[in-house]
């Protein structure tokens, strides 16, 4: 086990598995509109988080003269160019409208992790709006990039479905809010650190029954949709009730970001 542990760290380090997780509710989003695959999309989805989180994660320490960058930082910062390469390719495959949500998409990730003034705080420390910024970013590259680049219509059951994502979203990023309570800098405002731990947690199990209740609005709603709605809503509802500060990283930056992987897979099963 001593022996997989390096491969796990780098795996999760290097934006690898989260990528997974967003490529996995880019397929949910064509499975549940019953349209076809557009693997250009899924796979522009993969490599673009890959090269975003990494570029997120990394690119002060990089940009840093203080410290060498170990082999672990070079493979990751390799990856991440390779990744950059194959998402370029990718986005030039995508629809014109389908590439300017792209683009913004990159210009609201640059925001995240490079101050928009010199001498400012970049936006990803901004009081409160870290959860914004992130929902918004996913909600974009899993559902709304799907949806513009097959050329389906703004309707009533894509607004609800736009809605449930986000919900989705926002009850997942509570969990990391949760456990990061401890590290994460006071001035932040996250919603653990306004509210408390409890009142997160009930906050996110409301999220998690609206999310569900909405499935009933969609005038096509399938009884089997509704379902995986449902499990899917008990198992980040379990993974949100026992999370707390105290928990390893692989509570959250694993076993989390595998559920719309476990999503994913039940809708491959089902369908």
């Amino acid at each position: 086990m001593k022996q997989l542990k390096p491969i796990l760290d780098f795996y999760l380090d290097s934006s690898i598995h989260v990528a997974l997780s967003c490529f996995a509710l880019v397929n949910c989003t064509y499975l549940i509109l019953n349209i076809p695959i557009n693997y250009s999309v899924a796979f522009f989805a993969f490599f673009g988080t890959i090269a975003g989180y990494n570029f997120v994660k990394f690119e002060a320490l990089a940009r840093s003269k203080k410290n060498k960058m170990s082999w672990k930082l070079k493979a990751i910062a390799g990856l991440s160019f390779l990744s950059l390469i194959f998402g370029i390719y990718y986005f030039l495959e995508l629809q014109k409208i389908t590439k300017i949500i792209a683009f913004l998409i990159l210009i609201l990730t640059i925001l995240y992790a490079l101050p928009f003034f010199p001498n400012k705080k970049n936006a990803r420390n901004w009081s409160g709006f870290k959860i914004y910024i992130v929902a918004i970013c996913w909600v974009g590259v899993t559902l709304l990039l799907p949806i513009l680049n097959s050329e389906n219509k703004i309707q009533s059951e894509i607004i609800i479905l736009i809605f449930q994502r986000l919900l989705l979203i926002f009850s997942l990023i509570l969990i990391f809010e949760i456990k990061d309570l401890k590290n994460d800098d006071p001035h932040l405002k996250t919603v653990p650190q306004q509210i408390g731990v409890k009142n997160t947690k009930t906050l996110g199990f409301v999220l998690l029954v609206i999310f569900f209740g909405l499935g009933f609005l969609n005038s096509n709603f399938k009884f089997l949709d509704l379902l995986m709605n449902l499990l899917i809503a008990i198992i980040i509802g379990f993974f949100l009730f026992f999370c707390n500060e105290y928990r390893s990283k692989y509570y959250t930056d694993f076993w989390v970001e595998s559920i719309p992987i476990v999503w994913w897979l039940m809708f491959l099963y089902t369908k």
